[in-house]
């Protein structure tokens, strides 16, 4: 997100910190969400917020490839070497498990957590750190990632029926799915001139049940896959500790995603939220994660699925 945009909703939302009436308080919020959505808006040429992107109809890894050396090409020196230092993949503390997933299928479906947005080396966000930390050594796991930014629980619903989706996943031995803030802040964008708490909470009833619609239509489509529902972060952390309301919509919503997979058998919740709290792992845009960011969502959701190969 451009400095621009930044500073003011980072002062609004301050200002929010000494304020004890809520209703003056909940001006400051609104403000600070409407300059936030409407950037992110004209930033992707989209009527959603910033996850969205334009369906095409083609494969959102495809198009990555098809675009990669413009996107990819650094501007200047310093940013080459920047990005060679990143890590590729992640240490081998989990090697020796992670041979057991040789010849596996790995698909992973969501937003733009799942697309790798904010990932300024473009190879593929936390998704592609543990590609290529499972194929270091030829294990031959395969990974499709149908990420799509912007994406909601009711649109997932939706791209259960997609023909290649649905073969796809019929195959799978793991699936990882990212889904949820998109579902928050559309709730911000409809309610933005009289924002409540209580406009969260019913959104939050949908969305549970929008997940248990995913939980069946995965079940009917891939029985005996593992299931792993990657939680979200708050990305006003870094900023607005004070701010309670962020914080604790953020908390809800994760640990109703933690209920729904704690109801079903061979489903698993990995939390990602406690890695946010320090650290410099959020992207230009201070939305979505960097690299660095990504390495740890990585690292994260590879002890989770190793464990369980055990």
């Amino acid at each position: 997100m451009d400095n621009y945009l930044v500073l003011p909703i980072i002062y609004i939302l301050r200002l929010t910190t000494g304020v004890r009436r809520m209703k003056i308080k909940k001006i400051y919020i609104m403000l600070a969400l409407f300059f936030l959505t409407a950037f992110i808006s004209i930033h992707h040429n989209s009527a959603h917020f910033g996850f969205d992107s334009a369906d095409n109809g083609e494969h959102p890894m495809k198009e990555s490839e098809n675009k990669i050396k413009k996107d990819t090409e650094p501007q200047a020196t310093e940013d080459v070497a920047d990005i060679a230092e990143l890590p590729e993949k992640i240490t081998t503390v989990f090697e020796e498990k992670i041979n057991r997933f040789h010849n596996k299928n790995i698909v992973a479906i969501g937003d733009s957590l799942t697309q790798g947005v904010g990932d300024q080396t473009k190879r593929g966000g936390y998704v592609g750190i543990i590609e290529r930390t499972m194929n270091e050594n030829h294990n031959n796991t395969l990974f499709f990632n149908f990420g799509k930014r912007g994406l909601r629980s009711e649109q997932l619903m939706k791209r259960l029926e997609e023909e290649e989706i649905t073969s796809t996943l019929s195959t799978a031995d793991i699936i990882l799915i990212t889904v949820g803030a998109n579902d928050i802040m559309q709730v911000a964008k409809e309610n933005i001139l009289d924002l409540n708490l209580s406009d969260f909470t019913r959104e939050r009833a949908v969305y549970e049940q929008n997940l248990r619609t995913i939980v069946e239509k995965m079940r009917k489509i891939s029985p005996t896959s593992e299931i792993y529902f990657i939680g979200f972060y708050n990305p006003f952390e870094q900023y607005f500790q004070e701010i309670e309301e962020l914080k604790q919509i953020v908390d809800i919503w994760n640990e109703t995603t933690r209920k729904i997979a704690e109801e079903n058998e061979a489903i698993t919740y990995i939390p990602v939220d406690d890695l946010f709290h320090t650290g410099n792992l959020m992207a230009d845009d201070h939305f979505h994660p960097n690299y660095n960011g990504y390495h740890v969502i990585a690292e994260r959701v590879l002890e989770y699925i190793s464990n369980e190969a055990s």
